[in-house]
């Protein structure tokens, strides 16, 4: 028998259309059910929910087994506000249909606290989160979910944007941590010095082998305090971390001890994010790029009067063109 071709989506309508659907699905439907469970994981949770589902009997009640739901992937394009669907319903339902199973979620823009901690709260045995540009949640929400799941392992909170001192309560909270990503856009100027983050892994996470901090502001001296804490690191992603040095004796502690380094110019082929980085034109006049420089130091105390006539210069990327 013939299973070469794409399984077949949900039709609407009535009559004829739903008679095509049964007959379509009546030649996966002879594929044994676990076999046929593995392909319609491939499908993600809104495919699931939002059509394959709804293609036959057979489908759904494979779909609603809590074994399709140890792994959540809400992948998406950010593209939520033209959505036909709500993406926090439907994440809540994948989950609810997990019966406290789930062990790896992936969410994308639409994190809320109420979300995650819904998750939390009935994920005991999670051990994979992520969340990608949640920008909505919060310190304290990220703080309150992470007491919920002492189990996980690997945790990433890419273009997020979190305090030392929450990283800090979720690295106690979560003793069992592994792996950890917090990447960020990295900008080569200006040069912003920030270790933070670095402490906060340094301080609470001793027992990751793999870090990701893409993009991030710190110097060598976080970067000496992750070494000196964090002693089965295995993999180190460094790349357009730019205030980190790798030359003499700290080039050669990570090359000894890290067995996967990625250094800060190193390649970002891999990298699953948009790596590009405005490029910023110098003024004649300063030593620093003044379209960032000037907002970027500015103080709580410190009052600018910008006006058409200032020295700013422009932003400009190669393809996407004049930026401010």
């Amino acid at each position: 028998m013939d299973y070469s071709h794409s399984p077949p989506r949900a039709l609407g309508g009535g009559g004829g259309e739903e008679e095509e659907v049964g007959i379509e699905c009546g030649k996966w439907v002879e594929l044994p059910e676990d076999v046929m469970a593995s392909i319609l994981k491939r499908v993600g949770a809104i495919g699931i929910l939002a059509n394959v589902e709804r293609v036959c009997k057979t489908w759904r009640n494979i779909c609603k087994e809590p074994s399709m739901w140890r792994s959540i992937d809400m992948r998406n394009l950010g593209d939520i506000w033209d959505m036909d669907y709500d993406m926090v319903k439907i994440c809540r339902h994948a989950v609810d249909r997990s019966s406290g199973a789930l062990l790896h979620i992936n969410i994308e823009y639409f994190g809320t606290d109420d979300l995650l901690l819904y998750i939390a709260d009935r994920s005991t045995q999670l051990k994979s989160l992520r969340l990608v540009f949640c920008q909505n949640i919060s310190d304290e929400g990220l703080i309150a979910a992470a007491s919920k799941i002492p189990l996980l392992e690997e945790l990433d909170l890419s273009y997020c944007s979190f305090s030392k001192a929450a990283l800090e309560k979720v690295g106690h909270c979560c003793p069992l941590l592994r792996s950890f990503k917090l990447n960020t856009t990295g900008y080569r100027y200006p040069c912003i010095e920030c270790d933070d983050e670095a402490l906060a892994v340094a301080e609470s996470m001793p027992g990751l082998r793999h870090l990701q901090m893409f993009g991030n502001k710190l110097t060598n001296d976080g970067l000496q305090a992750i070494l000196d804490a964090c002693l089965y690191l295995e993999s180190l992603d460094l790349r357009r971390c730019f205030n980190v040095i790798l030359e003499g004796q700290m080039g050669r502690r990570c090359s000894e001890r890290i067995k996967d380094l990625r250094q800060p110019n190193d390649s970002t082929d891999d990298y699953p994010f948009d790596s590009r980085f405005p490029h910023i034109l110098w003024s004649d006049e300063e030593d620093y790029p003044c379209r960032f420089s000037d907002i970027d130091f500015m103080s709580d105390d410190d009052n600018y009067e910008f006006s058409f006539g200032s020295n700013f210069t422009e932003v400009y990327d190669e393809e996407d063109g004049w930026l401010f």
